[in-house]
């Protein structure tokens, strides 16, 4: 694998850690500000929105560069962001500031799964894609209880100020490793939304959201769920969240390994048993060792799916891949906030701390559904277009149907 996928994976690293450590510094941050929990979890609500709108905003602004120069420009606004929130005086700068940071998130893993693709060779483009990811799930393990620590006993504003030195160390080694690609001839932002034209992209998309936030249905609730129904302490649910961060660098690395070669089935097994065992999991919860091993079951085979979906979207969109790219990735911010509102209606609703845990298999079942559906459209040869060429300025539609 390229050196520059290492550039990659460690702006990944410092997104993935900004994104997820502010969850274990809300008391920290709410008590500076003086307001409320509920309060300062806008901070995370924001994050999650401006990933889903700077995705396409971000990315359609990048089409007139390179894009090593606008992986460049989007971690300079990472960093920004991250600045912004260490140093804000007020809560309503650090929103701002969570906000900035998150606009660069959706467009930096769209645009960098399709310069990942590009480095390799076609039957290695997943692995391409999953070292990148590699990143944010290794910020999982190590970023956020690290970075959770720090803010606990340093202050959180230290952690915002040493997650913008990762984003400088990104942004100097996206400058000297990544190879400076002439911009794509040609691409015009109807270029780009021509790919949402296609059916098995929208599928695609939907499978992500669906997929990815049954994972999310459980997560959210997990430290109520294994505080209350498991009997851990609330001292241990860091650990715990180790252990679903192990499962998803593991996945990941799985997802990349197969999904060059049998993508749709790796879809069919990883959906199939994230269900069932979020299906299970209203039951191991109310044992320790049971719910440990399921929290890394749901990492597992959650990040699993993420290499071939994100593979998936570049195939059937490889003449426009960019924007299709980055809003897929908004699709996973998506299925979070979807999976966490689904899951808070059936605790209110009085059905106990596991009951998000039938939210996530009930999604992650549609999940597969869509992906057989998807298939069999493809064998039929109706599964809408593939944009794989361009003539002058336009878009040449051609058959999905593979030979």
């Amino acid at each position: 694998m390229p050196l520059a996928l290492l550039a990659l994976a460690i702006g990944a690293f410092g997104i993935g850690t900004t994104e997820f450590v502010i969850m274990g510094l809300l008391p920290e941050v709410a008590g500076d500000f003086q307001v409320s929990i509920p309060t300062a979890g806008f901070l995370v609500t924001g994050y999650a929105l401006g990933v889903v709108l700077g995705a396409p905003l971000m990315t359609l602004l990048g089409t007139r560069v390179t894009r090593k120069r606008m992986l460049m420009l989007l971690m300079g606004l990472f960093i920004v962001g991250n600045v912004v929130s260490a140093l804000a005086p007020v809560f309503g700068v650090m929103l701002a500031g969570r906000v900035i940071a998150s606009l660069a998130h959706g467009a930096f893993f769209g645009i960098g799964s399709v310069v990942a693709a590009d480095l390799v060779a076609p039957q290695k483009r997943a692995g391409a894609i999953a070292m990148m990811f590699t990143g944010l799930t290794v910020a999982n393990v190590v970023g956020v209880p690290l970075g959770t620590f720090i803010g606990q006993t340093a202050g959180w504003r230290t952690t915002f100020l040493l997650v913008a030195v990762l984003g400088v160390v990104g942004l100097l080694g996206v400058a000297k490793l990544v190879p400076d690609q002439p911009r794509p001839e040609g691409v015009r932002v109807r270029h780009e939304l021509a790919a949402f034209r296609n059916v098995q992209v929208l599928l695609a998309m939907a499978m992500t959201v669906l997929g990815f936030g049954g994972v999310f249905a459980a997560i959210t609730y997990i430290t109520p769920m294994m505080t209350e129904i498991a009997g851990y302490s609330a001292s241990s649910v860091t650990w715990l969240l180790v252990l679903f961060g192990l499962g998803m660098v593991g996945g990941n690395l799985i997802g990349g390994r197969f999904a060059d070669r049998h993508l749709m089935p790796l879809l069919y097994v990883s959906l199939g048993a994230l269900a069932l065992v979020l299906g299970l999991f209203t039951v191991t919860a109310h044992d320790k060792v049971a719910a440990a091993v399921s929290i890394v079951l749901i990492g597992a085979l959650g990040f699993a799916t993420v290499p071939p979906l994100q593979k998936r979207v570049l195939d059937q969109a490889s003449g426009a891949p960019t924007l299709a790219s980055a809003v897929n990735i908004g699709a996973f911010n998506l299925g979070n906030a979807l999976a966490a509102w689904l899951g808070g209606l059936v605790i209110a609703a009085g059905l106990g701390y596991t009951a998000p845990n039938w939210v996530g298999a009930a999604l992650a079942a549609s999940a597969l559904v869509l992906a057989v559906f998807s298939s069999l459209l493809e064998r039929r040869g109706t599964g809408g277009s593939r944009i794989v060429a361009r003539s002058g300025t336009e878009p040449v539609a051609v058959s999905a149907t593979r030979h």
